[in-house]
């Protein structure tokens, strides 16, 4: 049921309350809407779930690039053995190798690499659950006719990108997608992003059957300045993600590597219904500050030696990050 309130603002036409003297109208209940969105959203086994984030090699046709993509493909796959392996509830890939990023938009080129590095690393985790968790490959092989993955998969192309991030996650039977500048504009370090996607980003994921591929959207993202919306504030921020249609909401630091601010996740949990994701930061000592208010924590930067993004996986510090998660379930 839909109420429409002639007099409430945006964020008080929500479904099942009545704002001043509005007239009821019925309709179908949309799976979409905002009350059911996180009842409906059953890919993660724990309600408290840690992402590990596979930074994907340089790849073709970026500044960076120097190594074939079978071995930018093999070193994905290869973290994602070791992810599955340790037990995370999930996985996101992201280009973040391809530093200066386009604003907005990506070639060809990206978005076929990043489908034949996704392909790979979601028969990795199919194989690899088969090995180390037989009840939930066993599981998943009977959802949605065999394209979920056995633990949920997400892509994510630098920068703002979304369209073409939703498209290979829709090909490779990915669950989700982490998208940029989904409300507001703001200036990010690669220039102006002037409109919100939105719009466009939910009517494409109509058009093109995606209705499955789960978004997920920073709130005042990291890497940016904010200046142009300082009268919104983080609270407002979150709301209007929300009420635009993500199915879930992502709060960082300034930075990649930069913690989230606990007083921020908690504003924002107290904001919105639908899933809130820590995206930024993480480690071992500040999760127990920021385990309260989030239900999705993606961690990266401290999986990796010396916690710095750009090194290789060390599986030690992956262990000892869902050693402590594995502590705050248990308390």
């Amino acid at each position: 049921m839909l109420i429409v309130a002639a007099s409430a603002t945006r964020h008080e036409r929500t479904p099942g309350v009545l704002h001043g003297t509005a007239k009821v109208i019925n309709l179908p209940t949309d799976p979409c809407d905002a009350k059911h969105r996180w009842r409906k959203w059953e890919m993660f086994a724990k309600s408290k779930s840690v992402i590990g984030m596979i930074h994907v090699g340089a790849l073709p046709g970026t500044p960076r690039h120097g190594e074939s993509l079978a071995a930018i493909t093999d070193r994905a796959v290869e973290e994602a053995g070791v992810f599955v392996k340790h037990g995370l509830d999930g996985i996101i890939l992201e280009n973040m190798h391809d530093v200066p990023y386009l604003c907005g938009q990506v070639g060809p080129e990206i978005v076929a690499a990043m489908t034949a590095v996704g392909l790979a690393v979601r028969e990795k985790i199919l194989a690899s659950a088969s090995s180390h968790r037989p009840a939930i490959a066993a599981r998943s092989a009977t959802k949605d006719s065999g394209t979920r993955t056995s633990i949920p998969l997400g892509v994510q192309i630098l920068a703002a990108a979304n369209r073409a991030a939703l498209a290979v996650a829709h090909v490779i039977g990915a669950d989700f997608v982490r998208v940029e500048n989904f409300t507001y504009a703001h200036i990010a370090d690669e220039g102006l992003m002037p409109t919100a996607e939105a719009g466009p980003l939910l009517r494409y994921r109509r058009q093109i059957g995606a209705q499955r591929v789960k978004v997920v959207a920073d709130v005042k993202k990291k890497h940016s300045s904010h200046a142009i919306t300082s009268d919104v504030s983080l609270a407002e921020a979150a709301r209007t993600t929300e009420f635009c249609g993500a199915d879930g909401v992502v709060v960082t630091g300034v930075a990649t590597g930069e913690p989230t601010r606990p007083e921020d996740a908690a504003t924002v949990r107290e904001s919105v219904s639908v899933p809130v994701w820590i995206g930024s930061g993480l480690t071992p000592e500040n999760l127990p500050a920021l385990w309260p208010h989030a239900d999705v924590f993606v961690v990266g930067s401290y999986l990796k030696v010396d916690g710095l993004w750009s090194n290789a996986l060390d599986a030690e510090r992956v262990e000892r990050f869902l050693e402590a998660a594995r502590r705050l379930r248990a308390s």
